[in-house]
């Protein structure tokens, strides 16, 4: 006994006739079916160029549509002309002409020969079903479909809901219990010949002709019927992506497929001469005994899958740009947001990357341009410091700037006066940790020149604009890790604070600051805060300072800093 192939064709038929010429003289009986659009010419030239092979013959043709009963009658048609001719076939394997064999024929008719009455069909239960994606799962045995889903999409959404809405519904022919599976499978003789011979077979055929996508539960509800002992899975290999749409392999899947040790895969690019000419050079069984395992090439499509639907942290790209909150991470890697420090302290940036060991950049988001660390013009992955293509799309620039420099912790400075479009993805990034010393924009303008009307409007603008960012920072929809402290708290004890900040920035570092950045002068700070209040304006975000003219910190109450998350 030997396994008999009927090949479903109606594309690149010059490899379909590679690969029958393989099983043919491997000798395994081989029936080919070719749709009917195939034009006349193609089709002579398919046939004679199998005529040497005796054992290749040719059904007859349908013409076949996707979701269509013209492709189980092809595969009838196929099926019954093979018992018929062939004897000798113990096992039939239906194979499409994009199929591939990865083991000589003598290694699959061993298998089969050792599991005579075993059946090879993926067949489940609709309630267990969990791969139709945008189909139908018990409504395809249930409603009518007369219109196709390729060429009359509208007409069949809408026939689909008007059925939907009236209640009306088929009955399913008694004793079938509607299973559904891969296209591709392999029947004993015996189970095959009882499906195509079942007196009740017209009664089947009419009911599956109105079925949608019968192809996939056809033989795969009739076999339970009949079949002794089923194994619910396919020779074949094939893998689908998450749009239900079957994988190529190319050349570079060579070496993942000879490890697989499967006997069939589909679809094969039909370029992939490397594939073709070294799988359909072998001749001989090497291991007959070598049980399929495909788990190899499972694992390996599920990552590519998740790569391709998800995709990296951080990673934005046009072929699945997210949804907005549906990205895969915000940022790729965490970084550090200092607000109000280089306006406190001197040399700040300098200070901060010895300690923290990280790259320091100025203002990202300053009015004028990108402040890049080292004063750069362009930074990694050509970001420019235009404030006219950053301020284009903020959020995109800073996810970019983090994935081009991953592997190295990234800290920038914010203000009030900067560019405030990021504030919402910022607090909800949990890569992002934000240190904030609210009310310390307030130094430049207590040092500014500028008279003090001029400086009460600034004032009053930054303290708005900052309450309202602080506010975000307190959401119950902050993902980030935020610190924030009013000017005076902070100053009351800065060098723990630092410390601080600088272990969530290095967590492994055991160094300890042995000094902070120089303070700048607040000489007449407090008198300052003291004008403003006399001008009309409320300053809120500073905390306490005294008034006397030589008052250069804050008052002796200490506080403590605000923690979100």
């Amino acid at each position: 006994m030997t396994v008999g192939f009927v090949m479903m064709c109606h594309t690149e038929l010059d490899r379909a006739a590679q690969v029958a010429r393989f099983w043919a003289e491997g000798g395994a009986p081989v029936v080919i079916h070719v749709d009917r659009r195939v034009d006349a010419l193609a089709n002579t030239k398919f046939q004679r160029s199998l005529a040497d092979l005796a054992n290749v013959s040719f059904s007859r043709r349908f013409k076949c549509e996707w979701g269509t009963w013209s492709l189980v009658a092809a595969a009838q048609a196929g099926a019954e002309q093979m018992l018929a001719r062939h004897p000798e076939a113990g096992h039939v394997f239906l194979a499409s002409g994009s199929c591939l064999p990865l083991r000589p024929v003598q290694d699959l008719a061993a298998y089969l020969a050792a599991r005579p009455h075993t059946d090879f069909i993926e067949s489940v239960t609709t309630a267990d079903v969990g791969w139709t994606i945008g189909g139908l799962d018990e409504e395809r045995f249930t409603l009518h479909f007369p219109f196709s889903w390729k060429r009359h999409r509208r007409l069949f959404d809408r026939y689909v809901a008007l059925q939907r809405r009236f209640g009306l519904r088929r009955k399913v022919p008694d004793g079938l219990a509607p299973h559904m599976g891969s296209q591709w499978w392999c029947l004993s003789r015996r189970t095959l010949a009882s499906i195509l011979q079942d007196p009740e077979r017209p009664a089947y055929d009419d009911y599956f002709a109105k079925v949608w996508i019968p192809d996939e539960s056809y033989f795969q509800t009739l076999t339970r019927l009949y079949a002794t002992n089923v194994e619910s899975r396919s020779l074949t290999l094939s893998k689908f992506d998450y749009q239900g749409k079957p994988h190529l392999f190319y050349d570079d899947h060579l070496q993942l497929l000879r490890r697989s040790n499967c006997f069939v895969a589909r679809k094969i690019w039909p370029r992939a001469d490397r594939l073709y000419s070294a799988f359909l050079a072998q001749r001989s069984a090497i291991d007959a005994t070598a049980e399929p395992d495909p788990v190899k090439i499972d694992r390996l499509f599920t990552k590519a899958v998740e790569r391709r639907t998800t995709g990296r942290p951080g990673l934005y790209m046009q072929s699945r740009f997210p949804h907005r909150d549906r990205e895969n991470g915000k940022t790729s890697a965490p970084y550090s947001v200092f607000q109000g420090f280089t306006d406190l302290f001197e040399n700040f940036d300098g200070w901060l990357a010895k300690y923290a060991g990280a790259r320091v950049h100025g203002h990202l988001f300053a009015p004028e341009r990108a402040g890049f660390a080292g004063g750069e013009s362009v930074f990694a992955g050509c970001l420019t410091d235009s404030a006219t293509l950053r301020d284009y799309n903020p959020q995109a620039f800073l996810t970019n700037l983090i994935w081009n420099s991953r592997g190295e912790r990234q800290c920038f400075q914010f203000s009030p006066r900067d560019n405030q479009a990021c504030n919402w993805f910022l607090a909800t990034d949990p890569n992002a940790q934000i240190s904030v010393i609210s009310g310390a924009w307030a130094v430049p303008l207590f040092r500014s020149p500028e008279s003090f009307a001029v400086t009460r409007r600034e004032a009053a603008r930054l303290q708005k604009i900052e309450l309202d960012q602080i506010n975000i920072l307190r959401s119950m929809y902050v993902k980030a890790r935020v610190r924030i402290w009013t000017m005076a708290d902070f100053i009351e004890n800065p060098m723990e604070l630092m410390q601080t900040i600088i272990d969530e920035i290095s967590p492994r570092s055991t160094r300890r600051l042995a000094e902070v950045p120089r303070l700048v002068d607040l000489t007449g700070f407090g008198r300052f805060l003291q004008n403003l209040k006399n001008q009309g304006m409320q300053p809120r975000l500073m905390g306490e300072f005294p008034v006397g003219d030589d008052a250069q910190g804050p008052s002796p109450q200490r506080g403590r800093p605000y923690i979100v998350r």
